[in-house]
C-alpha cells in the first residue's frame, strides 16, 4: 500500500524528486500506521472471547497504534489531502474504528466510562459529516461501511439511554438504506430493513410512557446510581462477599432484541452497572492512552453477553468465570430461556429429571415456548439442566432463572455449603394480562421487576403514562420500601444465611429487595391468583417475614393509593392463605 501511495504522489504532483522529501516521509509514515492499525484491529477477532488477561496487552498496542494515527492525520491533513488524497471517508473509518475499539472494550471489561468515549468518537463522525461523499461514489460497499457505522452507533446510544439520538439515527439510518437499496440492486435490503424493524420495537418496549409537563418523554436510567440500593445500616450483619462475574445469557424464542441483545439482557446487563462517569475525569491522560490501567477498584462486575449459545459454549464461559473469580467473590448467572420441559414420569426426582432451559441447537424449535422430548428414555441435549450447575457450586453463586421451567431450579441441592441463592420468575401470567403477552414478554416480566420495578408495577396496574413529578414521588417512597425490605431481611430469624451473604454487595442487595418487592406485589395483586404466578426462590424466603409480611403489603397498599389503583389489589391478603 505504501508504494501504491508513492505512486499515487509521483502521478498527482510530477516527478518524484520534485516532492520533498519530509512530504514524501509523512505519507510513508501515514501508510505505515494506517497497515498497522488494520492489522491489529483484524487480529482483535482471534482473541479468546473469554478469560479476561490475555487480551489486555493486544487491546493496548491496538489502541496506542490507533492513537498515533488519529493524531498524525489531524496534524498532516493537508500534505495527506494533497499527495496521498486522503478523503473524509477515511477519516470516518479511523474514527469508527476507535469507537469500535472502545465499545468492545467496554464489553471486555464492563467499565460504562468506555461507552461514553465510543459515543464521542460516533458523534463527531457524524458532526463533522465524514461520510456525507460516500452516496456520490459508485461503490456500494462503501456505502455498507456508513450503515454499519449507524447500526453500531444506534447500539451504543441504546445503552447509554440516549433515547431521542436513537430516533435521530433510526431516521437517517431509514433514508440511508431507502438510497442504498435504490441505487444498487443488492440482496441485503431484507437485513438492513430488519435492523430497521429490530430497533423499532426496543425502542418501544417499555410499556410506560412518563411525560414532561410538555410531554416529552423522560428518559429513565435502570443502571445503579449513588441513592439506588439500601443503605447497610447499624445493626445489620450480613457478608463481604462481592459480585464479581455475571454470565447474562439470552435464549428465549421471538423475544425483543437488536444486534445480539435482548431486552431481557439489555436489562440485566443494566442492573448490573453503575451510571457512567466521564473517563478524562477519572485519568490524568485520554482514556486510550490509559486503558490497560486497571483501575484501583472495579466499578462493575464482569459481564459476558451470550445470545442463544450452545451448551459447549455456555458451559465454556462459565467454566472460565469460576475459574478465574478471586476469593469472596460471586459468581451470577442470569438466564432469559425458553423452558424445556421433563418427558414423561420419572421415579427418581434428582438434578436431571425436572428439565431446564434451552440452550441453542440447529434444529427447529418445537412447540412454541417449550420443548417437549418426543423419546422418554433420555433427558434433553440442549438443555441447562440444574445439575450442569451443581460442580459450580463450589464457590458462590447467585443464579436468577427468567422462563416457563423456571421451578426446575427450586430442586436445586447445596453439596458444598456454599452460598447458593436461585431466584425463580414465575412459570405463566394471568389469563387477563396474555392479551398484552407481547409487552409482557418483552420487558415487563420478572426480569422487567428486577430491572425496573415501579415500571413493572404501573403496567400491572394497567397504566400506561403518567407525569414525571409523580413518577419521582413513587421512585421516593419505592427507596424507603427498599429500606424496610432490607430491615425485614436482615432481622429475620428464620431466614437462609445466603441470602445475608449476599447481601453486602450493593447490587445483589437491590436485586434482593427488588425481588421481594416484585414477589409481595404479585401476591397482593388480584388477577395473580395461581401458585405458578408467583416468583419462587431456592432456598424459600420465610413468606410471613418477607414476602407476605404485614408491614409491606400496607407499603404496596400505600404506593397504590399513591397511584390511584388500590382497586387492583386485594385489601386483606392474609386472611385468602
Amino acid at each position: 500500500r505504501t508504494e501504491f501511495a508513492l505512486k499515487e504522489i509521483m502521478s498527482s504532483g510530477g516527478a518524484e524528486d520534485d516532492i520533498p522529501q519530509a512530504e514524501r516521509k509523512t505519507v510513508t509514515d501515514f501508510c505505515y500506521l494506517l497497515d498497522k492499525s488494520k492489522q491489529l484491529f483484524n487480529g482483535l477477532r482471534d482473541l479468546p472471547q473469554y478469560g479476561q488477561k490475555q487480551w489486555q496487552s493486544y487491546f493496548g498496542r491496538t489502541f496506542d497504534v490507533y492513537t498515533k494515527l488519529w493524531k498524525f492525520q489531524q496534524q498532516h491533513r493537508q500534505v495527506l489531502d494533497n499527495r496521498y488524497g486522503l478523503k473524509r471517508w477515511q477519516i470516518g473509518e479511523i474514527a469508527s474504528k476507535i469507537g469500535q475499539l472502545y465499545y468492545h472494550y467496554y464489553l471486555r471489561t464492563s467499565e460504562t466510562s468506555y461507552l461514553n468515549e465510543a459515543f464521542s468518537f460516533y458523534s463527531a463522525i457524524r458532526q463533522r459529516s465524514y461520510y456525507s461523499q460516500v452516496n456520490k461514489e459508485d461503490r456500494p460497499e462503501l456505502v455498507v461501511k456508513k450503515l454499519r457505522y449507524y447500526a453500531r452507533f444506534i447500539v451504543v446510544c441504546l445503552l447509554l439511554n440516549k433515547m431521542d439520538v436513537v430516533k435521530d439515527l433510526v431516521k437517517e439510518l431509514s433514508d440511508e438504506i431507502e438510497d442504498y437499496t435504490h441505487r444498487f440492486n443488492t440482496e441485503d435490503q431484507v437485513e438492513w430493513n430488519l435492523v430497521l424493524q429490530e430497533v423499532a420495537a426496543f425502542i418501544e418496549a417499555d410499556p410506560v410512557m412518563v411525560l414532561n409537563d410538555d410531554n416529552t418523554i423522560v428518559i429513565t436510567s435502570n443502571r445503579l446510581s449513588e441513592t439506588g440500593a439500601p443503605l447497610l445500616e447499624q445493626g445489620m450483619i450480613v457478608g463481604q462477599l462481592a459480585l464479581a462475574d455475571a454470565l447474562i445469557i439470552g435464549n428465549c424464542n421471538n423475544q425483543v432484541k437488536f444486534s445480539e441483545l435482548t431486552i431481557d439482557m439489555f436489562r440485566m446487563l443494566q442492573a448490573l452497572e453503575r451510571e457512567p462517569m466521564n473517563l478524562a475525569s477519572q485519568m490524568n491522560k485520554p482514556g486510550m492512552q490509559e486503558s490497560t490501567e486497571k483501575p484501583a477498584r472495579r466499578e462493575n462486575p464482569h459481564k459476558y453477553l451470550l445470545y442463544k449459545p450452545t451448551f459447549s459454549q455456555l458451559y465454556t464461559f462459565l467454566a472460565a468465570s469460576f475459574k478465574e473469580l478471586p476469593a469472596n467473590s460471586v459468581l451470577l448467572i442470569y438466564l432469559s430461556a425458553t423452558g424445556v420441559f421433563p418427558s414423561g414420569r420419572s421415579d427418581s426426582e434428582g438434578p436431571y429429571d425436572f428439565g431446564g432451559v434451552l440452550t441453542n441447537s440447529n434444529r427447529d424449535i418445537i412447540n412454541g415456548d417449550a420443548i417437549h422430548k418426543r423419546n422418554q428414555s433420555y433427558k434433553e441435549m440442549h438443555c441447562l439442566h440444574p445439575g450442569d450447575l451443581y460442580p459450580f457450586t463450589r464457590k458462590p453463586l447467585f443464579i436468577i432463572v427468567d422462563s416457563s421451567n423456571s421451578v426446575a431450579y427450586k430442586n436445586f441441592t447445596n453439596l458444598f455449603g456454599q452460598p447458593l441463592v436461585c431466584l425463580l420468575s414465575p412459570t405463566a401470567y394471568p389469563k387477563a394480562l396474555q392479551g398484552v403477552e407481547q409487552n409482557l414478554r418483552s420487558c415487563s416480566d420478572f426480569g422487567g421487576s428486577l430491572n425496573n420495578p415501579l415500571m413493572a408495577f404501573l403496567f400491572v396496574s394497567g397504566l400506561s403514562s403518567m407525569r414525571r413529578g409523580l413518577w419521582e414521588k413513587c421512585q421516593d417512597y419505592l427507596r424507603k420500601i427498599n429500606r424496610d425490605i432490607a430491615q425485614l431481611l436482615t432481622h429475620s430469624r428464620s431466614i437462609d444465611q445466603s441470602f445475608l451473604q449476599f447481601f453486602g454487595d450493593e447490587f445483589l442487595r437491590l436485586l434482593l429487595t427488588r425481588f421481594i418487592f416484585c414477589s409481595a406485589t404479585m401476591r397482593m395483586h388480584k388477577i395473580f391468583r395461581e401458585t405458578r404466578n408467583y416468583p419462587e426462590s431456592y432456598p424459600q424466603l420465610p413468606r410471613d417475614e418477607t414476602v407476605e409480611n404485614p408491614h409491606l403489603q400496607k407499603h404496596i397498599l400505600e404506593l397504590a393509593s399513591i397511584l390511584d389503583v388500590r382497586n387492583v389489589f386485594l385489601e386483606n391478603t392474609l386472611d385468602d392463605y
